[in-house]
């Protein structure tokens, strides 16, 4: 819903959008909330939700761990939506199907706290941060650190998880925008659907 000010101003402008950006991992869940205000962002927090101990823990107690993170970090940040990272399909097919547990348990996180959840590549986030698919893990904090006007680069994967969330707001706004209105990019090019 769009408000028209009297001013001939946007009232959504006004409102900023909270997002919290989810990097899944069976031990360590990255977790990066950032608010959009029109086209600025400004960090909120970030950090980790660690696993019960490995080996240690019944995988069930590790996917519960992670479920309950997501919720209490929800529940203390109130965002607006959720970006999660898709799972990189290894080469280890063990570790995909632990991996895809674990975002699954993350997702369920958010979803139980009636959030809205966007997905996206490392790829789309490394493109959507860096400017480039294929860039370093230091590359994506760097970025992060300099996008969000950091004092210091944040851990790997608050950082990751920082970068999901910058992804989504990039895409909900400019070209991403237009790609979900019926337009969509190849090669920096518009197309129309």
């Amino acid at each position: 819903m769009r408000i028209q000010m009297a001013d001939g101003g946007d009232a959504s402008a006004l409102i900023a959008t909270r997002i919290l950006g989810l990097d899944p991992g069976l031990r360590i869940t990255g977790f990066g909330l950032i608010d959009m205000q029109g086209n600025r962002l400004r960090y909120v927090a970030s950090g980790c939700i660690r696993g019960a101990d490995g080996a240690a823990s019944a995988l069930p107690i590790r996917l519960k761990t992670l479920f309950d993170g997501v919720r209490e970090v929800i529940d203390r940040y109130h965002p607006d939506l959720a970006a999660v990272e898709k799972v990189f399909v290894s080469v280890n097919p063990q570790s995909t199907l632990l991996l895809g547990q674990a975002r699954g348990a993350v997702i369920c996180g958010a979803v139980s706290s009636d959030l809205p959840v966007s997905e996206y590549t490392a790829l789309q986030v490394k493109q959507a941060v860096v400017g480039h698919g294929k860039a370093a893990k230091e590359q994506v904090q760097h970025m992060v650190m300099r996008l969000l006007d950091l004092p210091a680069a944040p851990q790997a994967d608050a950082a990751d998880a920082l970068a999901c969330a910058i992804c989504h707001a990039h895409g909900s706004t400019g070209l991403g925008a237009l790609a979900g209105s019926g337009h969509g990019r190849r090669g920096g090019r518009m197309l129309m659907r």
